[in-house]
């Protein structure tokens, strides 16, 4: 795993050197998905082992990668820092450069590297399907079309100009289902790489996953700005924070 290791570090260390020159840490955000499938496909190369099984594993991680990465492109370039970062940058005074670069920059290669294992994995072990890599796929297109559709219902009502709740679609079932989509494709990726004979270690990749969209940087990191809005005692009594589920009204 040294490659992988020396890859993400060096990606990372390119965004840091940007966002010092730009001031603006938020850019890491903008490399999160792209960073995946950059790794990935390096280490595809570095292999000489160019299997099927391998390109499809990283076919599959591109679709969400480069979708993510366009998706938060368009979002936030030529924008002003997110107010997370701003909000970090005015904490740390004289020490932002060293503490962006190590909780920013380094932070999210660290996260890069355990939620990736499982695919960096088999690009560098190589495997074969069976039966329960097939399954994954089937999962990891769930997630993705979940993910996919819960993105654009926000992306629409965001359009509308309508400042309230979104609580229509998927999101009368989960409150954020483009959370709880994306978890699922990294169960199914896990999975496909299991089925393989990959190492039961791996499930390392979707628990981290989970437990950071679930638990730290997802839901309750976007549930404070919610929590404003008018109507949010009554959907957030009604509708499950993650896994969809009928309205308990």
């Amino acid at each position: 795993m040294f490659n992988a290791i020396l890859i993400v570090f060096l990606y990372f260390f390119v965004f840091f050197i940007v966002a010092t020159i730009i001031t603006n840490n938020s850019i890491v955000d903008i490399g999160w998905g792209l960073g995946f499938v950059v790794t990935s496909w390096i280490l595809f190369g570095l292999s000489a082992e160019y299997t099927v099984y391998k390109i499809v594993v990283n076919v599959l991680l591109s679709i969400w990668g480069l979708r993510l990465f366009y998706h938060i492109l368009k979002r936030n370039a030529f924008k002003e820092e997110d107010f997370r970062y701003a909000k970090w940058c005015e904490d740390w005074g004289s020490y932002v450069i060293p503490r962006a670069f190590l909780q920013v920059f380094m932070l999210q290669g660290l996260f890069m590297l355990i939620i990736g294992s499982a695919v960096f994995y088999i690009n560098i072990k190589g495997g074969t399907f069976n039966w329960v890599s097939y399954v994954g796929i089937v999962v990891f297109f769930f997630g993705l079309v979940f993910e996919s559709i819960g993105d654009k219902q926000l992306k629409n009502h965001i359009s509308s100009k309508n400042r309230g709740l979104l609580t229509t679609g998927l999101w009368k079932y989960t409150r954020h289902p483009n959370y709880f989509g994306e978890a699922v494709l990294w169960w199914g990726l896990f999975l496909i790489v299991f089925g393989a004979s990959g190492p039961l270690i791996l499930i390392v990749s979707p628990i981290a996953i989970t437990i950071l969209l679930r638990f730290v940087s997802g839901v309750p990191m976007l549930e404070k700005k919610m929590s404003k809005k008018e109507g949010w005692n009554d959907y957030a009594r009604s509708t499950n924070a993650f896994i969809p589920w009928v309205s308990k009204q």
